[in-house]
């Protein structure tokens, strides 16, 4: 049942995609966030994509069992801080301004965030078609057979 195998593919992709997208969430509701509790103004995450290799296939947990196949996909490595530098804002009314009036900004960009939204909706949505594709297929193959 090697269809079965492009569920949990598309299956990984869908996590993967949700795990972006809650990040974007989290990076533009913190887009004003100016003292976290390290004290610092918020930075901006980012999720980092690898293959997946190996482990449970969705088809071994269907039939329990335990061998372990080689299973592609993508899985979220790890969630990084974005390295580049905060934004300076020349507020001096601010209660984190400097002595110069000036505000460390978090280094979130609202437009980006949104291309970038976007870029993972469509992805996740792909994900969807293609788990409804192969079920359509998987039921035109059983029609067969009538």
């Amino acid at each position: 049942m090697s269809f079965l195998k492009s569920f949990d593919i598309s299956a990984s992709g869908l996590t993967a995609q949700r795990v972006r997208m809650d990040l974007i969430a989290q990076n533009i509701s913190n887009a004003d966030t100016t003292r976290t509790e390290s004290g610092m103004p918020y930075r901006r995450k980012v999720a980092v994509f690898e293959q997946r290799e190996g482990g449970m296939s969705f088809s071994d947990y269907l039939s329990k069992s335990s061998k372990n196949v080689n299973v592609n996909g993508v899985r979220v490595s790890r969630i990084t801080e974005d390295p580049s530098p905060f934004k300076r804002v020349y507020n001096p009314g601010h209660p984190d301004a400097d002595e110069d009036g000036y505000v460390l900004m978090p280094n979130v960009d609202i437009m980006t965030e949104m291309v970038n939204m976007i870029s993972a909706t469509r992805s996740y949505e792909a994900n969807v078609a293609a788990i409804n594709s192969t079920k359509s297929m998987a039921m035109k193959a059983l029609e067969i057979g009538k």
